[in-house]
């Protein structure tokens, strides 16, 4: 407040003092105060048209209204004037991706490379990619980018936040979800997999020790990080421990969303579904932010699996609309929606929802393509069965039922 103040009155000596209205703006966006913030952006904007930090904030802005495509534009006429402009390039590959068009940021990224050809180090371009590579559910590679940033003052601790989430939940998992868990009881994990995911949770630990906090906002960040590394091991002495922290924790900041979000998972571990269930229903009447836009999409993924569970689908299907709406996406809620349409025997509308989730996995997790093939073998579809299996065997030689289930049934009713 006293920040505020003493801009403003900078301001009244000197009404065209750019840094002044800059850092004020600046401020009030910090502060989520986003009328009083594009009210500076506008006249800075004013005076100077090109300024690109007002255009950054003024785009900013409009993402954060779910304005998607004004604030699109706003970013790629940066990007086109400084293809450099890494803060721009990371929003617009969030933004593209919610607008389900992640694949249109390849031109800008390849833009930023040919800009940064003769810099031999380029954290914030390695930050972009790693962003990029990540929501193409590309794991392994978008590690290795934020690894090479994770050391720089500016994108480091972003990067470093980033590679302990994608370490604990490596293929987007509804942690804490049941339903999947059931279709694919028969796929039990192999050892490598366990072993893997021991690994992965063991370099969260070590990437955690990295980091060094430089706000209260980051602090905050850690200490949940220390609680999902306890969930994710899934074990019920661990729950106890995060749900208990956790626990503390909410005596002082009882709103928010991803403490909430980690007491319901740590209770779902625990089989403790209903009061779950509870602090899930009171995550869903917060309106969607863009500060808490990750954890409501996992609180209403989780709250969709709870309802799948107990049959209630038509509740299900309205929270993974609201997904879809907010990030299209969302593999996972187009996942759900595959098999609660499949569980109906709407195999034509479950194949339409696999083949957006899918896509939205870029065609990489073979438990959506199994699912997609069957739906379409169930559809009488029966070339797009045999192309998408052989898509995932291609990646999967040895993915199991696949082959006999829904490839050789495939070819006979191609026969027939």
């Amino acid at each position: 407040e006293e920040a505020v103040r003493l801009y403003k009155e900078a301001l009244v000596h000197c009404e065209n003092n750019l840094k002044a209205r800059l850092a004020l703006a600046k401020l009030y966006l910090r502060n989520g105060e986003l009328e009083a913030c594009e009210h500076e952006c506008l006249t800075l904007m004013k005076t100077s048209p090109n300024n690109e930090d007002a255009t950054v904030m003024m785009a900013d802005i409009l993402f954060r209204r779910g304005n998607y495509t004004t604030a699109s534009h706003h970013f790629q006429e940066l990007l086109t004037r400084k293809p450099a402009h890494f803060q721009a390039l990371s929003r617009l590959i969030e933004l593209m991706r919610r607008s389900g068009s992640l694949e249109s940021c390849s031109a800008f990224i390849q833009q930023a490379e040919a800009a940064c050809s003769q810099m031999a180090y380029c954290p914030g371009l390695e930050y972009c990619k790693g962003l990029y590579k990540r929501y193409q559910n590309d794991p392994t590679s978008a590690l290795e980018c934020f690894n090479k940033a994770r050391k720089d003052s500016d994108w480091g601790e972003e990067a470093l936040f980033t590679m302990i989430e994608i370490c604990l939940n490596p293929d987007n998992e509804t942690i804490g979800g049941e339903t999947f868990k059931v279709v694919e009881v028969e796929s039990s994990p192999s050892q490598e997999k366990v072993d893997s995911e021991q690994i992965a949770v063991r370099t969260a630990e070590k990437l955690l020790k990295e980091v060094r906090p430089r706000s209260k906002v980051a602090e905050h960040r850690v200490a949940l990080l220390e609680n999902y590394v306890l969930l994710s091991t899934r074990s019920k002495q661990s729950a106890e421990k995060a749900l208990s922290r956790f626990t503390d924790m909410v005596q002082s900041n009882r709103s928010s969303i991803p403490i909430l979000l980690g007491m319901a998972m740590a209770h779902l571990i625990l089989r403790q579904t209903p009061r779950a269930r509870n602090h899930l229903k009171t995550i869903n009447k917060t309106p969607w932010n863009f500060q808490d836009a990750e954890d409501l999409e996992k609180s209403w993924l989780l709250l969709a699996d709870i309802y799948i569970q107990a049959g209630k689908l038509d509740m299900a299907t309205e929270l993974l609309k609201k997904c879809i709406k907010y990030n299209q996406s969302c593999s996972k809620a187009w996942e759900y929606l595959g098999f609660i349409t499949e569980k109906d025997q709407a195999f034509k509308d479950a194949a339409t929802h696999y083949e957006s989730a899918w896509k939205y996995s870029n065609c990489s997790n073979p438990s959506i393509g199994y699912k997609l093939a069957f739906n379409y073998l169930k559809a009488r579809r029966f070339v797009d069965a045999i192309d998408v299996c052989h898509k995932v065997l291609g990646v999967h030689p040895l993915y199991p039922k696949i082959r006999k289930e829904v490839l050789e049934k495939a070819r006979l009713g191609l026969r027939v």
